[in-house]
């Protein structure tokens, strides 16, 4: 919700020149070994963000991430010792990117909870118009880890709570008989449109779940909830 900064929820990878020949690994190691540490975990987070977005957790490997990022094996496990902790850390950075956004646009609002929903609808539908998008990283990572206790799961949940508490504070905000009814529907307006892009096209979106808002907001305020 999702690789969002105004998260484009794909990273690019890195740029190579067509036909140039790759740097044999000893030579892919010292130049890691002589980049700055925060540099090179960002390289191979950024690398890693990209095909696990592009691809999915499950089909990227380590070796593919190494070979894509042209950092040592050993330089990948230095700062992520496990598939798990890459794939947390992707997860966690899409996070703080998408709450940085949302917060930025609930704070043009403040006043106003309405307008905010309204303004985070808006944003949402260019999401789900743009040409790169495969919905929620949150989403679909949790989708392909059928463990309860996976680590990756734990972050997607914690990023659900957190959506349906955001959105149960802007209902309370708006005053309606039963807040707490308004944010679970809320809640599963946007989650489904996160995974339904497919269905709406880039022009459609936003208007779509703009007039879904008004309806559940009507219904809300009459008490139907």
């Amino acid at each position: 919700m999702s690789s969002m900064a105004a998260h484009s929820f794909s990273h690019p990878l890195p740029a190579t020149t067509p036909g140039a020949r790759p740097k044999p690994a000893s030579r892919r190691a010292a130049t890691a070994s002589s980049e700055p540490v925060q540099d090179l975990r960002e390289r191979i987070l950024d690398t890693a963000s990209s095909l696990f977005y592009q691809r999915g957790v499950r089909a990227v490997g380590v070796d593919l991430v190494v070979a894509e990022a042209a950092v040592a094996k050993t330089s990948l496990y230095r700062y992520f010792p496990t598939k798990d902790d890459l794939i947390v850390a992707f997860l966690e950075r899409e996070d703080v990117d998408f709450w940085g956004l949302w917060d930025a646009v609930a704070a043009q609002h403040a006043n106003d909870p309405a307008a905010e929903l309204q303004a985070h609808m808006q944003w949402i539908g260019e999401r789900l118009g743009r040409s790169n998008y495969r919905g929620c990283p949150q989403i679909n990572v949790a989708a392909e880890f059928a463990e309860q206790d996976h680590p990756a799961r734990q972050v997607a949940r914690q990023h659900m709570v957190a959506l349906r508490s955001r959105l149960h504070g802007i209902a309370q905000r708006l005053g309606v008989p039963r807040p707490e009814a308004l944010a679970a529907q809320l809640a599963v307006l946007i989650n489904g449109a996160f995974v339904s892009s497919g269905l709406l096209s880039g022009e459609e979106a936003t208007p779509v779940l703009q007039a879904a808002v008004q309806a559940l907001l009507a219904g809300a305020r009459a008490g139907n909830t």
